[in-house]
């Protein structure tokens, strides 16, 4: 039986709807490939990390945008029928909903291009309308995206903040932390190259150090098949991913923070929380699809005792 949360999950990003070629190998510069299998589903960082928190078990709610097209009720209805509250889900007129242009290889390896759409337009106002509907629970997590503008990111993270509530910034696609958001002691949960961009810092370890001591917060650098590295006041822990042979790593970083936001939620310690983020987000490559390999906590328990 799956588990709910005592705390929300609520999540403040993008919304897409993505279209997959999967192919033999990712093409080269220049270079058509032929032959590959279509699919289409929902998908964008916010919205995975959203169901990835529902379908583990979480009381989730989302915040974002969509357009006015047939792709926005799509959207919508998918978060719906995953049980995640859809309610701060803006509708904006003469906008196309974001979509994303995904190829996938037999070695689940993949690369994306984005057309953001209404996620470009999610202004800091609506995000606050949306946030002003809420009464979050005690011990709610707030975990925002940077598929979003920044002032979206500092409207969810200061109402987190002056709310009380743990907030989680997963800084992906990498670019400059917004001014005034360090100063909010954001747990990041950057990806190796991602956790680079932000400080120079080839090394994940020296990158964690230097995010940390700007923010004075935990930080957590997901490293793909070799696992995740947590740096807090306890100092530097490695924790190892599942070892499973993926089908498709699409999603698995969404998957990554949307567990650990549920299992923060839900009480659990950084390290434990984690842990059981690292082996759901192993999982999650099992299966085609950002969303449709996500799992429950049941199936991630009975991964970890295997």
């Amino acid at each position: 039986m799956n588990v709910r949360m005592s705390g929300e999950v609520i999540v403040v990003g993008s919304a897409n709807v993505d279209l997959t070629v999967r192919v033999g190998r990712l093409p080269s510069p220049g270079e058509t490939m032929t032959g590959g299998i279509f699919s289409r589903q929902n998908g964008g960082k916010g919205a995975n990390q959203a169901v990835a928190a529902a379908r583990y078990g979480a009381l989730a709610r989302f915040v974002g945008a969509v357009g006015d097209d047939p792709l926005a009720d799509e959207v919508v209805d998918g978060l719906r029928v995953a049980g995640v509250a859809a309610s701060g889900v803006a509708r904006l007129p003469g906008t196309a909903t974001g979509v994303a242009l995904i190829v996938v290889d037999d070695a689940g390896e993949n690369q994306i291009a984005v057309a953001s759409g209404a996620n470009g337009l999610l202004s800091a106002p609506l995000v606050a309308w949306a946030l002003g509907t809420f009464q979050p629970t005690a011990g709610s997590v707030c975990l925002v995206g940077f598929e979003i503008g920044d002032e979206a990111i500092m409207a969810a993270a200061t109402w987190a903040h002056e709310h009380g509530l743990r907030l989680v910034i997963n800084p992906a696609p990498a670019r400059p932390l917004p001014t005034g958001l360090e100063s909010m002691a954001p747990i990041l949960t950057p990806n190796r190259g991602e956790a680079t961009a932000l400080t120079t810092k080839t090394d994940p370890r020296r990158a964690a150090a230097t995010l940390r001591s700007r923010t004075g917060a935990a930080v957590v650098v997901t490293l793909g098949a070799k696992g995740v590295m947590v740096l807090d006041d306890a100092g530097t822990e490695r924790i190892p991913a599942l070892p499973i042979t993926p089908l498709d790593t699409t999603g698995a970083g969404d998957a990554f923070n949307g567990i650990l936001a549920a299992e923060l939620a839900a009480g659990t310690d950084l390290r434990t929380a984690a842990r059981w983020a690292a082996a759901g987000a192993s999982l999650s490559t099992r299966m085609a699809g950002a969303q449709a390999g996500l799992p429950t906590r049941d199936e991630v328990s009975v991964a970890l005792e295997a």
